[in-house]
């Protein structure tokens, strides 16, 4: 860890309990790093586990890595599996449940930071009892506003035909491809996100990312596949379950160096600018060659 990226190894995971029973969280990126916005960690939920009722005064997202889990809200339960994913705006009052017979994680990204040295940033409130049974992700219903899935194959770029996705054509389940890189978006505006981002990124095998920074912090959480980050000149080989993060000016690069597809999820907070919000290294060199030319 350096003063403006931090990287965490899996091997060296440590679950904290949180409020509820059964429930912990490893906390990844909080006020105890270079992090200023981000708020991230993996999160926890023993078989017969619950969180009580409560409300955030900043913006949770999440993309569940094993399920099931039930998500309760003041619209009903859901029953979330592997792979969906979703937004709870700022005062939006919710409750985790446990749904199986395994534990149950997910990744959450918290934005703005929470400030745990004023504990003042989640209220246990009341959520009226629903006896209604919990109800999967629907990604065609258009009355889904805040939630999605994603499998390892949305991000093939040659299964993206209608048939093969299953869902209304929209941008909802748009690619986008470059120089061997797919990013799905996940979390943005169009789901109701205000102060970040979430989305999957896909390296082909060779795909190389060159040295840029950003004007706002990425974490990356490692799902598949083996990478050499770089950051701040300072390299690091990442495979599952690692998690790296980069500040606001740390220049990083990365590069797929395993023998099959990489695969990570990616955070920005606070969302990105309308313009300007990659400064890639070898656009402004080229400029200081032509200005020596």
């Amino acid at each position: 860890m350096s003063g403006r990226h931090v990287v965490k190894r899996a091997a060296d995971a440590d679950f904290a309990p949180g409020a509820g029973v059964g429930f912990t969280r490893w906390a990844m990126l909080d006020e105890n790093t270079p992090a200023v916005h981000t708020g991230f960690g993996v999160c926890a939920l023993e078989p017969g586990g619950a969180v009580p009722a409560h409300v955030h005064s900043y913006e949770e997202s999440f993309f569940v890595l094993d399920g099931p889990v039930v998500l309760r809200t003041a619209d009903g339960p859901h029953l979330l599996r592997a792979g969906d994913y979703g937004v709870l705006p700022v005062g939006v009052v919710h409750a985790w449940a446990a749904a199986g017979d395994g534990t149950a994680r997910w990744a959450d990204l918290l934005a703005p930071q929470p400030r745990a040295r004023f504990a003042m940033d989640t209220y246990a409130v009341p959520l009226p009892p629903d006896d209604r049974p919990p109800v999967p992700v629907d990604v065609r219903d258009p009355r889904n506003r805040r939630f999605g899935h994603v499998e390892p194959s949305n991000m093939d770029v040659d299964k993206q035909t209608q048939d093969m996705l299953a869902v209304s054509a929209s941008m909802r389940t748009a690619l986008l491809v470059y120089s061997g890189i797919t990013v799905k978006m996940m979390v943005d505006s169009d789901l109701g996100a205000t102060l970040a981002t979430m989305f999957m990124v896909s390296y082909d095998l060779g795909g190389v990312a060159g040295p840029h920074d950003h004007p706002f912090e990425e974490t990356y959480l490692f799902l598949d596949g083996e990478c050499e980050g770089t950051f701040d000149g300072e390299r690091y080989r990442l495979r599952p379950g690692d998690v790296a993060f980069a500040g606001v000016g740390c220049v990083h690069a990365f590069r797929n160096t395993g023998t099959g597809p990489l695969r990570w999820l990616e955070t920005q907070a606070p969302q990105p600018p309308g313009r300007h919000s990659y400064r890639f290294v070898r656009d402004w060199q080229y400029l200081g060659e032509q200005s020596h030319g």
